[in-house]
């Protein structure tokens, strides 16, 4: 029985998530909440009504302050099953009339709330509006049933038999998939004819939008195939997405990176391309290959950190101490970097400045580099050239390609995450080319200040502005180096360490690094000094010191063994026992022949590691003028060799060598270590003397070593590698080494303890290397070969008992 109007009465109460009930409409929903299933128990057990109301949420807790609509409806639970899972139920209610909510009576263990009844009324208008009113909601729901082919045909029959404007509006409602804040306000709407016209602009409403839908759903199916069902989806999403003003993925892809182009400080050229990058995006579907290489080339563009710069430290001090803390020599590529800084320093804006190290491996070159970074606070980047042999390493690929990349430079802008780091190009010299470019080239516009201001990488597409990047360039040998390219940097080179160099390194540098590296103490571990001298000697050959790190590695694992078994006990490694850990000697020390040898002369070689010793052997036989050159030489080599022979033949007589050994004597000229390819012209002193002391049965000396190119006319002539090979002679344990005249002024490039051990004599013809490599004859000396003086040969002391010590006095 229905109360009367504005009589209180109470009722337990369902609150609905999602959900709206209207008089004189079925509803059909599940229960899952514990006090709503309390509270319909307690509706079947009072004439089975309850008052079901809308929340506001969808949320799991009940607000029962502002979370609940305040109208809703008295309805009779016609029909309650439990659900499979046992803790749900399912029921059939059937709406009856409004009510409005009051307050809660209680909360707890079901809502039970105070309400009062609401009337609705049909307004003042005539019989024919609402005739009008009723067919033409009719009409609307016709035309909406039309296009909803799943609509039961029960509730289109119950809408168009309805005849009462109160009852038409409240069925229809009821029965339309109109969101439970719409169907709310036609709930509280007690006007019947003004509920009904509210309605009639709704469902007006629902019908454009199916309109719409099916127009995008033709739009969409003139533009595919009918068998791409999963393109057919992606278009109709798209579709959706124009007509309702929204963007999809790529829109909004592509408004993000509008907005971070538009904070870039870069020129309207280069941000208009980017712009068009992104209207491109925007067109195509996230799931087109297109899309992805729109996408990734924007996003690797936008990676680079235009704009960034980091501020450098000038500190001429703090550089010096960086400089010395990190290396033990160097003096003179620790003074170019001090004065790069110092012209840095007085014009910020200098540009050009590319440094190339020169050296052979393990010296410090690309230690250096990092120091240099590190002083001048500068990000630090390295790329490494060795093997590389395609221009697109340098320049990119372009990014039509499938799998196109940037090139190296600007990937290491990237990482550096600055505009201005220093970039270290790493063996420049190890580069190669074939049919796909010339890497070299490609460098000439990145290492030219003139040009880098505007480098183009053929991924980015954009100017990249390399004038304010410092690069430093690494090299073992720049024979290699194009000329254009070593045009464009200054270089310094870096030479061999010497054994006391090396021993100062591995005290202050290499041993406390791997103790720390294989945690051991100090206390724990001692390397004496005479250890690390006795390494340096005998078990390292080269011109830097990795070799001597991994054996001072392998000593100190030696000892971990033990030092793991008993942490506690100090072991010391001394030269004594150093042969325990590392075995025996691996070479021998090099100091010059024990016994003269008629033919053995000891030459000068320089090598990628550093100079060595190079010893010719001269063999002189019964036979017919043969000259057999052995032991791997290039071309340059046996033709020195030949222009030395042409030498002594032409001067036989006043070397008191018979005129006609070239016909009655075969000559074998050797360069030890056969499997060891040799070239060069520096050998051609070397070679002579050989083959005069060979055919004389004169011996040279021991301790004297030679360098230096001959001609056939006996003239000798300037040589590369001077300080190489000085260094090689003082490790050899030579006491004098004979020069070209012409390279006297390169010896002040020679390490000072080097100069100091050897006694430099410079020569301007063979005669005088004769003079002085070769021992008297037994029965008569040898008679100089007159020759025409310059003032420069004059100038040169001609006797051993004048000749300058050292370089100080040139």
């Amino acid at each position: 029985m229905e109360p009367l109007v504005n009589e209180m009465f109470q009722l337990p109460m369902v609150a609905l998530r999602g959900l709206s009930v209207f008089p004189n409409t079925v509803l059909r929903f599940d229960l899952g909440r514990k006090q709503s299933i309390a509270a319909v128990r307690e509706a079947m057990e009072n004439n089975q009504t309850i008052f079901l109301a809308a929340q506001k949420s969808m949320a799991e807790e009940i607000d029962t302050e502002n979370g609940i609509y305040r109208v809703g409806v008295v309805c009779e639970v016609k029909q309650i099953m439990r659900g499979s899972s046992g803790d749900q139920y399912r029921i059939l209610v059937e709406g009856k009339y409004r009510a409005a909510l009051l307050s809660f009576a209680q909360e707890q263990p079901f809502l039970k709330a105070n309400l009062k009844a609401l009337a609705t009324h049909e307004g003042e208008n005539s019989s024919i509006e609402k005739e009008a009113l009723i067919r033409y909601t009719k009409n609307l729901f016709e035309t909406f049933a039309a296009m909803q082919p799943k609509m039961p045909t029960d509730i289109i029959a119950g809408v168009l038999d309805t005849e009462e404007v109160g009852r038409l509006a409240d069925y229809t409602a009821g029965n339309l998939p109109l969101a439970v804040k719409d169907k709310q306000e036609l709930l509280e709407e007690l006007d019947d004819m003004q509920r009904l016209e509210k309605l009639c602009v709704k469902l007006s409403s629902e019908i454009r939008l199916l309109e719409s839908e099916e127009k995008i759903a033709q739009k969409v199916e003139s533009q595919m195939d009918e068998n791409q069902r999963e393109y057919y989806l992606r278009e109709q999403m798209r579709a959706i997405s124009d007509e309702l003003g929204e963007g999809d993925l790529s829109q909004k892809d592509a408004q993000k990176f509008r907005q971070k182009i538009d904070v870039l400080p870069l020129e309207e050229d280069s941000k208009k391309k980017l712009l068009e990058e992104c209207d491109r995006l925007e067109r195509l579907q996230p799931s087109s290959p297109e899309s992805a290489v729109s996408r990734t080339y924007l996003e690797t563009v936008l990676a680079l950190p235009f704009g960034t710069y980091t501020k450098d430290s000038l500190s001429l001090d703090k550089a010096r101490k960086v400089l010395d803390k990190a290396h033990y020599g160097l003096n003179e590529v620790k003074d170019r970097i001090i004065e790069l800084l110092a012209v840095r320093k007085l014009n910020p804006d200098i540009k050009g400045q590319i440094l190339c190290l020169v050296g052979p491996p393990g010296v410090g070159k690309t230690s250096i580099a990092q120091s240099l970074a590190e002083a001048m606070h500068r990000n630090f980047a390295r790329i490494s050239l060795g093997g590389v042999g395609d221009e697109a390493e340098i320049r990119g690929h372009r990014k039509t390609y499938i799998g196109a990349m940037p090139g190296n430079i600007v990937d290491a802008l990237t990482r550096a995450k600055s505009m201005n780091p220093l970039i270290l190009l790493d063996e420049i010299d190890k580069m190669s080319k074939d049919y796909k470019g010339d890497p070299a080239s490609a460098l000439l516009e990145v290492l030219d200040p003139e040009q880098n201001h505007s480098f183009r990488d053929h991924y980015v597409e954009i100017p990249v502005d390399l004038s304010k990047v410092l690069f430093v360039t690494t090299a073992n040998d720049l024979s290699t180096v194009p000329a254009p390219l070593l045009d464009r940097m200054e270089v310094i080179e870096l030479y061999s360490y010497t054994a006391e160099e090396k021993f100062h390194i591995a005290k202050k540098h290499l041993l406390p690094k791997q103790l720390k590296e294989h945690g051991i103490t100090a206390q724990q571990l001692r390397i004496t000094d005479d250890a690390l001298r006795e390494m340096i000697e005998y078990y390292t050959r080269e011109a830097g010191v990795r070799k001597l790190e991994r054996t001072i590695a392998k000593t100190i694992r030696k000892n971990a063994v033990q030092i793991a078994k008993d942490p506690k006990k100090r072991h010391t490694v001394n030269a004594k026992n150093l042969e325990t850990f590392l075995g025996a000697r691996k070479y021998k020390a090099e100091n010059a022949l024990k016994h003269n040898g008629v033919g053995v002369v000891n030459g000068l070689a320089w090598t990628s590691v550093g100079g060595e010793l190079l010893k010719v052997e001269a063999l002189v036989m019964e036979g017919t003028g043969k000259l057999v050159l052995t032991g791997s030489l290039g071309e340059v080599m046996q033709e020195s060799a030949k222009a030395a022979l042409s030498f002594v033949r032409a001067n036989a007589k006043a070397l008191q060598i018979a005129p006609d050994f070239y016909k009655t004597k075969d000559i074998h000229i050797h360069f030890p270590e056969g499997a060891v390819p040799k070239d060069g012209p520096s050998a051609g002193v070397t070679v002579t003397t050989a083959l005069v002391s060979a055919l004389t049965g004169r011996e040279p000396y021991n301790t004297i070593a030679m360098t230096g190119e001959v001609t056939i006319t006996g003239r000798v002539l300037p040589i590369g590698g001077l300080r190489e090979k000085s260094m090689a002679a003082y490790k050899a344990g030579m006491k004098t080494v004979l020069i070209p005249a012409e390279n006297y002024a390169d010896l002040e490039e020679a390490d000072e303890a080097v100069k100091k051990a050897i006694q430099f004599i410079p020569v301007e013809h063979v005669s005088k290397v004769l003079e002085h490599a070769l021992l008297p004859a037994q029965e008569s000396a040898c008679e100089p070969i007159e020759e025409k003086k310059s003032k420069a040969y004059d100038a040169i002391p001609p006797k051993k008992n004048s000749l300058c010590r050292n370089t100080t006095e040139a």
